[in-house]
């Protein structure tokens, strides 16, 4: 248990030195003064005690040794996982609002089954470190990267359509969750990038072929997913590009079913190792001694008081 322990503040100990100093040199000699004889009472009922001198100084050592503060450095490791770093990149643009996309639920928006079926994948990839980028007419991280599943899902649940603005700044978004991956030092770098509009040039301030050449630089393998009926909701053939040249593949779900299979398949991606953490933290063994030394000086006190007073 005590292996590996060492003082933060050694030189403390030189304290002992004046307790030995003030021992020798600072006895009192009134009372021998004025009245000769009580040395020879002192000397009987209190200083010839030896349980008396013992706790004296074992409650002052203990307490300089606690002054000393005695720690032991403890190493935390986190335990490696086998997973991806993935970005979940969402559109939450005003064009999500609409309703009908599952049939079961036709009171439901689109992106209220999203979070559903997102929530849902986020709980399955227990061993992914998994962060959240939102998006409309501007992208935010809503999420660092996690392996808390609870929390990024208590953080979907949260989400409101319009809440990065009514617009598609599609390719910013996703310049947005390459950044988010970009200090990571995993083998398997995943952006799963959803939406159901056309990028809106006017908000759009990266352009398409800047936010590949980001991924590809930082080896983010991109998957691409357009929601709602085709060409009228989404552009295809840019979902297309993106994936292909980050060597992703690019889906379409018209429904709530297609899509919840649609992430089904995504689930089914190869594992790679991610490199395990050590942490070392302080513990503390002060408190030990700190006891000790209390207690020593309480029963010094309380045997002389009683010892003085027979």
């Amino acid at each position: 248990m005590f292996d590996g322990i060492y003082f933060e503040f050694p030189k403390i100990l030189f304290v002992i030195f004046f307790f030995i100093a003030c021992e020798t040199l600072c006895k009192m000699k009134l009372p021998s003064l004025y009245f000769p004889h009580a040395s020879q009472f002192m000397k009987s009922n209190i200083t010839s005690s030896k349980l008396l001198f013992l706790l004296k100084w074992l409650g002052i050592v203990m307490l300089i040794l606690a002054l000393m503060s005695p720690v032991k450095d403890e190493p935390y490791e986190l335990t490696p996982k086998k997973g991806h770093e993935i970005a979940l990149i969402l559109d939450a643009s005003g064009s999500m609002e609409t309703r009908g996309f599952d049939a079961a639920d036709p009171a439901a928006t689109r992106f209220d089954v999203v979070k559903k079926i997102v929530r849902d994948f986020i709980q399955k990839r227990k061993n992914d470190n998994i962060g959240l980028v939102v998006f409309g007419a501007y992208s935010f991280i809503a999420s660092p990267l996690t392996y808390d599943e609870h929390i990024l899902s208590r953080i979907v649940s949260q989400l409101q359509v319009g809440m990065a603005g009514k617009y598609t700044a599609l390719y910013e978004a996703l310049a947005q969750g390459v950044n988010l991956l970009k200090m990571t030092k995993a083998k398997s770098k995943v952006a799963i990038l959803l939406t159901d509009g056309y990028s809106t040039p006017q908000v759009d301030k990266i352009p398409l072929d800047v936010a590949i050449d980001l991924a590809k630089k930082e080896g983010v393998k991109v998957y691409p997913i357009g929601i709602g009926s085709g060409a009228q909701d989404y552009n295809r053939a840019v979902l297309m590009k993106i994936a292909k040249e980050t060597g992703g593949v690019a889906f379409g779900a018209s429904n709530a079913q297609e899509l919840q299979a649609v992430y089904k398949q995504i689930n089914k991606l190869e594992k790679s190792e991610i490199k395990n953490e050590t942490f070392t933290y302080l513990k503390y063994y002060y408190f030990y001694p700190l006891f000790i030394g209390l207690i020593s000086l309480m029963l010094y006190i309380y045997l002389r008081n009683r010892r003085g007073s027979a």
